[in-house]
């Protein structure tokens, strides 16, 4: 009976979990989404988007190096930032839902 419960993942788990995700969907580091081409077409610049999200998954990654463990209001703040941005890019045609 025990094998049929899963156990909840820690903090550093659950924000690894996010950023791993987040690596796998997102262009982070594709230079076309770097740069602004729909300049007259945008809804959110995808470009600020993913840098905004860049700064905070590299922030994170040398936090918890460091040994510094997200608290759960900051791994929902982390997990939203990164579904309203998937949001925008989606909206942008950059990625697809």
């Amino acid at each position: 009976m025990a094998s049929l419960m899963h156990a909840k993942p820690d903090r550093i788990t659950a924000m690894k979990n996010i950023i791993v995700q987040v690596k796998r969907e997102f262009p982070l580091y594709e230079e076309d989404t770097f740069i602004c081409a729909t300049a007259n077409n945008c809804i959110g610049c995808p470009k600020k988007l993913l840098e905004l999200v860049d700064s905070e998954l590299s922030y994170w990654e040398h936090a918890m190096k460091r040994g510094v463990q997200p608290k759960f209001d900051e791994i929902r703040r982390f997990g939203k930032l990164c579904k309203n941005v998937k949001r925008g890019l989606v909206r942008n045609q950059i990625i697809s839902a």
